[in-house]
């Protein structure tokens, strides 16, 4: 199969075309930092590029939490223009199967249980909790602790920032698509992605790669609120190995299916600084009570529609994966060049 894969030159997209390439597909890479300097909202490059094309794994976005409302433009540009462009495109060449990079900030807080109401859904976090370091969020009925769990698909979308907006939209576009033209759309809703080959140093990378980058530094990884927030860390080679099943299944068309993919193991973002500085040889992360307005505390994937319909199984362990990723090299970043353009995850 001949597979389109934009922001196949960054982090997940490279990792992509290896797992398409090894399952014996053609893909071909779109991206800015190809030779072309392919954009994804440009119609012709892109109707050219899909020309022979079978199916699109779309990984190209402008990610990141965003910086409040002043980087709204871009991120709308870049990823719901840019998504729009493509499936535009693909519904004029013919091409009727599309897997798209999506992400668990649609859902905002994870899942929680309230002793005396049961599944209840916190808002946004105040601004003077978080100042006081009262991190967990409360039940909004009674005001009791709340218990986390997995949040699963069918759990309602509550994008907290900017960023969130635009991967919801994504969603909802490539939903259209799907209707006006009988393709099949997948969304396959990563958690925290870790591995080779992640961006160093830059405004617009994960958790981990500020983690990884300050110890290259010889500077300790600085954990913002108290550490235990609850995330899903999971692989680079499994979210690629997740994007080949979803291209390989019998998709239905018509509509667009999502499938929460993670590990199925929660880790504290804590113990993770803590696994990465212990495999790198320290230093300590340090715990520094700040904040970012936007992140939320828990949010932590129930995969196992994946798992039941696509057959797909993480391979790599939390602390396998920490111990190869303390020693894999981080990319470098031409941030002046591509960070308002569409890249790779």
């Amino acid at each position: 199969m001949r597979v389109l894969v934009t922001g196949g030159a960054g982090f997940i997209g490279s990792h992509v075309v290896e797992a398409l390439t090894e399952r014996g597909h053609e893909p071909v890479v779109f991206d800015v930092r190809a030779d072309a300097g392919a954009d994804v909202r440009d119609r012709e490059a892109v109707a050219r590029a899909l020309r022979g094309v079978e199916a699109v794994c779309h990984q190209a976005a402008m990610v990141g939490l965003g910086d409040g409302v002043a980087d709204a433009a871009e991120y709308v540009s870049r990823n719901d223009l840019g998504t729009a462009v493509l499936l535009s495109a693909m519904a004029e060449a013919g091409v009727r199967h599309l897997v798209l990079a999506g992400s668990m900030v649609v859902y905002g807080e994870g899942r929680y249980e309230c002793p005396a109401h049961a599944v209840v859904r916190p808002g946004p976090r105040a601004v003077q909790d978080l100042e006081a370091g009262r991190f967990e969020p409360r039940c909004p009925e009674c005001g009791r602790p709340l218990t986390p769990g997995l949040v699963g698909e069918d759990a309602p979308a509550d994008p907290r920032n900017v960023y969130a907006a635009t991967k919801l939209t994504q969603e909802h576009l490539a939903a259209a698509w799907a209707r006006s033209t009988g393709g099949s759309a997948v969304s396959l809703r990563y958690h925290n992605v870790y591995g080779p080959r992640m961006p160093r140093d830059t405004p617009y990378a994960g958790v981990a790669s500020f983690f990884r980058s300050a110890l290259a530094r010889g500077e300790a990884p600085r954990v913002f609120e108290d550490g235990r927030q609850r995330r899903d860390f999971v692989h680079v080679r499994d979210v690629a190995a997740a994007d080949v099943a979803a291209l390989e299944a019998d998709a239905r068309g018509g509509v667009l299916t999502a499938y929460n993919t993670g590990s199925g193991e929660p880790h504290t973002v804590g113990e993770m600084a803590r696994a990465l500085a212990a495999a790198y040889g320290g230093p300590e992360p340090v715990v520094t009570g700040g904040y970012r307005l936007g992140d939320v505390r828990h949010i932590t994937a129930d995969s196992g529609r994946l798992r039941a319909e696509l057959g797909w199984r993480p391979r790599v362990g939390f602390a396998d994966g920490m111990r190869e990723f303390a020693r894999a090299g981080l990319r470098e970043e031409e941030w002046a060049a591509t960070a308002r353009k569409p890249s790779g995850r």
